[in-house]
């Protein structure tokens, strides 16, 4: 019998697997309780739905990344250090990628619906902008969560055709999406320390009036 501490990895790792070999459409709360040696009440108790298990999966991922932060790209461009913290997160969700590919199918294909939904997009872009050091909060932070959202799933269609052990055409991609959103958008420039300087500067001003 499996321990209770152990419940929430079983599950999602159960989960996962039945999503990359029957296709997450079919696959029932039943099929991956059974899979994980637990009864539906212990799997409700863990986890009230699939999109909680996917979620959950979501949340490790994330925290993947964040443990793994490279303290020598702190002096590196924004584009720099938001391009590393995207390739680990590509890294982290190589093991699953059929998986990842067949959750994404079995949900709606609007862009907008998706972020908001199911994989918590919105949240975890929200998380990798602050991993890379760059403001999430205020107006421009939502947009710049909502723009690198479009970025990953642009670059995400490229990670589930690339085969390559060094990833090169994700990698391309990437550095590319980064590039024309650098350019058009502008959405990376203004790091945080620019930022916070520019906030006081604006109420020592507004103080003074």
């Amino acid at each position: 019998m499996p321990k209770k501490a152990d419940f929430p990895r079983l599950i999602v790792d159960h989960a996962l697997e039945l999503a990359a070999t029957q296709g997450w459409a079919e696959t029932s709360l039943n099929d991956i309780a059974e899979a994980a040696g637990l009864t539906l009440a212990e799997l409700r108790r863990t986890y009230p739905s699939k999109t909680a298990i996917i979620a959950a999966f979501t949340t490790r991922v994330d925290e993947i990344v964040l443990n793994d932060i490279d303290p020598e790209l702190a002096d590196k461009s924004s584009r720099e250090r938001l391009f590393d913290v995207l390739m680990k997160r590509f890294d982290a969700m190589n093991p699953h990628k059929e998986a990842v590919r067949s959750i994404l199918k079995s949900y709606t294909s609007d862009v907008e619906a998706l972020a908001r939904g199911p994989l918590s997009l919105y949240r975890s872009m929200r998380w990798m902008m602050e991993a890379a050091n760059l403001s999430s909060s205020g107006v421009r932070g939502q947009l710049r969560i909502k723009g690198l959202a479009l970025i990953y799933l642009a670059v995400l269609r490229t990670w589930f055709n690339d085969d390559s052990e060094d990833m090169a055409r994700t990698m391309a991609s990437l550095d590319r999406q980064l590039h024309h959103a650098e350019r058009l958008l502008g959405f990376l420039r203004g790091p945080r320390r620019a930022q916070k300087s520019a906030d006081a500067s604006g109420a020592v001003g507004a103080g003074a009036g």
